[in-house]
């Protein structure tokens, strides 16, 4: 049978361990991990072969040759370009006149594949995908089929909201030949975005074959080193090279022409590679060594992996870590575990590599030094930059100048050079620095700056939507942590970059693939002086002026510290409005924003009272949310502020659509049906409910955490036009935020956070998706379920901690407290691995 061998990749996420060497050819217990891919084509009956290759092909040529040593036949196939998993494919179709399996060179499976291949024929499928259930699904494609195997439905790295299933692609597939005339013959195409989609569209039979075997993705160092212990624990079948030595309750494999000393103790599983030197005293516990390594006297290897001629000195540990080829560790030095210590390193005499530490190549690390922190652009190592369209860290720790240089100059090469972005920060000196370090890297990729300096969000936001930039980048103070700071990027609309556009800056960024313009060339930094004049000029513009101006509003504003104190007085003052300011002094120290926020609502609500005003307001930090206090200090935060909101809007507007995420209350949408409004339900997070609000008669969206967007002015959340539209409302239906909250029902809303760790939220998905199954349910986001009584409850997977999200609403507490406690019952009993069943 044939079959072709993807391995063309960069591996980007598992480096620095392919600084050197293409990923399939990273030793996996002192082979290369493609060989073991071949043993197991040759054990099932696949053996023409061929290799579809990309980067640093030669390598894996000369190794594997025409493959006679291993008793197959391979030819290779190398584009010129990337074309994707299934462009690359069709390079090789004219070896392809059969039925044909399609695997990964850089996965550890022991999977049966004639059996695969067996279930292909007897379904008569165009295509079958290898399937299996893994912990964590979010980076791979979710994969749902029928009873009989058939496919239903794709889901390509979904969301935790998205995630229906545990049940996953491996990349494993067996394929007819005429799948084939469906891909371009030119042009990035790929199987599970592109082709498979398009196949399941026009009714073609694609089947998924569940194998109950073993199954890794190696994608990272972790992943790396795991694959070895899965191979010591024996959970995977592969061959292991080397004689067996005759010691009880022990497995150690040795090469050619080892040597053992004295005193020397072995527990577990352990490899010893050819020509490799073992010095007395010497402790080896589930770990591999490769060959012309020398361990000398008392030395440790536990839990580590070890490449080719390697030096470990007297006393030194190496213990769950990686230590790659032509390393050195001095005497007494210690590498501790999750760290890699790529090739041509000398950790000197003494020395400590931390816990997690990754060193690039080629690098010294003194006598006695202690590494902390990467050696390559000194930050903690993080599986991914981004979350949610924002770097977060602490400052000076995390986010150092040079790791925001760096930073700055990955995001300037994703860009069109001489393109123009726009920068601006909060008042803190931290937002400052780390500002101008991140600009420096964006000049020297070639790209112009125009800097807001000090500067409300929406007010960058809002230039965004006209022409002249295609993007901007906001630094501000964390809410939750004060020592924090976030960059938050935009993309040329106002919004959110995509998760695209993320991993497209992330890619540069890992493999420091910058580009460096020509000394003559780097970017300028100029300022837009107009910038608040022209947001002042729409901001206006969109306002019913009379209306305010005639109710002389005296109203009380918390600035909580932010530069929306800079304008929006001045612009009240236009319209007529008495305001008084609170807090309206600009802060260069971080502030506990969660701390302080309860703190200033009380005394704003007090202040309203005394001074007999029409409301108070508190607009965050950043410009983006708003808490609306009522005429007798009554606070509407979240949902409160929600629904006062849309009931000015549904009582002073012409029909229209309210956007709001899955979780708003649903007495909203009965009110807003019986004004002629529709209410248009999006998935949680800013980007899909601005998204939203760009489309058809929408005239507000709004959050669950006090953003609001009106469409009539900008996409984006705006608290400075969403308190002065407020007061707009209140002028036209002469009514007080009160009684705009009384005309809407009131029902019981709550909210309750679950902790989950993350290796089961793809399980607990699909127990709820399971329990749905007979309920009337919703899956725009996460799991909603719906009850005869009218009540709701919504279970979402938290996008970047740990947790669920659990919202209810019921018309009496007592009935929403119980479906938060039933269901918290069901999450916990799944979590330790029962039916979550109550029972009598």
């Amino acid at each position: 049978m044939k079959a072709v061998i993807m391995a063309g990749g960069f591996g980007t996420r598992i480096r620095p361990l392919t600084s050197s060497l293409p990923k399939p050819m990273l030793p996996l217990v002192n082979l290369p991990i493609m060989e073991h891919i071949l043993r197991l084509l040759r054990g099932h009956g696949f053996t023409n072969l061929v290799v579809l290759l990309y980067f640093q092909p030669q390598v894996i040529k000369d190794y594997f040759g025409d493959g006679s040593d291993w008793g197959v036949r391979i030819a290779y196939i190398t584009p010129t370009k990337d074309l994707g998993t299934a462009g690359a494919v069709k390079a090789a179709q004219s070896y392809l006149d059969a039925p044909f399996l399609v695997i990964s060179g850089d996965l550890l499976t022991d999977m049966d594949l004639a059996a695969l291949a067996d279930f292909h024929r007897e379904k008569e499928a165009w295509v079958t995908l290898g399937l299996v259930s893994v912990v964590n699904p979010l980076q791979f494609g979710v994969v749902i089929t029928d009873k009989k195997g058939r496919i239903v439905k794709f889901l390509e790295k979904p969301g935790w909201g998205e995630v229906f299933s545990d049940t996953i692609n491996t990349g494993i597939y067996m394929l007819e030949p005429q799948v084939l005339e469906g891909i371009p013959e030119d042009g990035d195409f790929d199987f599970s975005k592109d082709l498979f989609p398009k196949l399941l569209g026009k009714g073609k039979p694609l089947f998924g074959y569940h194998g109950r075997n073993y199954w890794r993705d190696i994608g990272d160092p972790e992943s790396y080193r795991q694959a070895h212990y899965d191979i010591f624990d024996g959970m995977v079948r592969v061959e292991i090279p080397g004689s067996k030595l005759d010691l009880v309750g022990r497995d150690v494999r040795v090469g050619y022409e080892v040597q053992i000393g004295e005193g020397v103790r072995f527990e577990g599983t352990v490899v010893l590679g050819n020509n490799t030197r073992i010095g007395d005293g010497a402790f080896l516990k589930n770990c591999v060594l490769g060959n012309n390594c020398s361990l000398a006297s008392r030395a440790r290897v536990i839990d580590g992996v070890v490449w080719d001629n390697v030096l470990v000195g007297y006393e030194a540990q190496v213990r769950g870590s990686v230590v790659c080829n032509n390393v050195k560790v001095g005497s007494a030095a210690r590498v501790e575990k999750g760290s890699v210590v790529a090739e041509g390193c000398d950790v000197g005499k003494g020395a400590l590599v931390r816990e997690g530490v990754m060193i690039w190549p080629n690098k010294v690390l003194e006598e006695g030094a202690i590494l902390t922190d990467n050696l390559i652009w000194g930050e903690k190592w993080k599986k991914r930059l981004f979350e949610s369209a924002m770097v977060t860290g602490i400052t000076n720790m995390d986010l150092t100048p040079e790791f925001v240089a760096k930073l700055g100059v990955a995001y300037g090469s994703t860009l069109p050079k001489n393109a123009s972005i726009m920068t601006g920060r909060d008042s803190l000196r931290a937002s400052r620095m780390l500002k101008r370090a991140f600009i420096g890297g964006v000049l020297s990729a070639g790209i112009h700056v125009k800097d807001l300096r000090l500067v409300p969000e929406p007010v960058l936001r809002y230039k965004l939507q006209s022409f002249g930039e295609v993007g901007g980048v906001v630094f501000r103070q964390s809410r939750e942590t004060p020592s924090v700071t976030e960059i938050c990027f935009y993309d040329t609309e106002g919004l959110s970059i995509s998760t695209s556009q993320e991993k497209g800056i992330e890619r540069i960024f890992a493999r420091e693939d910058f580009r460096r313009v020509h000394p003559s060339e780097p970017g300028r930094i100029s300022e837009i002086p107009k910038v608040v004049d022209f947001y002042r000029e729409g901001f206006l513009k969109s306002l019913d002026r009379g209306a305010i101006k005639e109710a002389r509003f005296r109203i009380v504003v918390d600035f909580a510290h932010g530069p929306a104190s800079t304008l929006l007085p001045e612009m009240l003052g236009e319209l007529g409005c008495d305001v008084v300011g609170i807090n309206a002094y600009l802060e260069e120290r971080a502030i506990n924003e969660v701390k302080s926020v309860a703190k200033s609502l009380e005394g704003l609500s007090k202040i309203v009272v005394a001074l007999g005003a029409q409301g108070g307001f508190r607009i965050s930090p950043s410009g983006e949310e708003l808490i609306l206090v009522d005429e007798v200090g009554r606070v509407y935060q979240g949902t409160e502020a929600l629904m006062g909101m849309s009931s000015l809007v549904v009582a002073t507007h012409s029909p229209g659509t309210l956007v709001v995420p899955v979780a708003a209350p649903s007495v909203l949408e009965e009110a807003a049906v019986r004004k002629g409004f529709s209410l248009y339900r999006v998935p949680h997070g800013p980007r899909s409910l601005t998204e939203a609000c760009r489309k058809g008669k929408v005239v507000m969206g709004a959050s669950l955490g006090g953003g609001f967007v009106f469409p009539a002015f900008h996409y984006v959340f705006d608290a400075l036009f969403a308190l002065a539209k407020t007061l707009e409302m209140m002028a036209r239906g002469k009514l007080s935020l009160g009684q705009a909250r009384g005309m809407l029902p009131f029902s019981t809303f709550l909210h309750r956070e679950v902790p989950c760790p993350w290796e089961l939220k793809g399980t607990i998905m699909r127990r709820l998706s399971q329990d749905a199954a007979d309920k009337e349910a919703s899956f725009v986001d996460g799991i909603k379920i719906f009850f005869p009584s009218g009540a709701w409850i919504l279970l979402i997977p938290d996008q970047v901690r740990s947790l669920f999200h659990l919202y209810a609403e019921a018309q009496g507490e007592a009935e929403a407290i119980e479906l938060l406690d039933s269901y918290q019952f069901l999450l916990e009993g799944w979590k330790k691995g029962g039916s979550g069943d109550k029972g009598d």
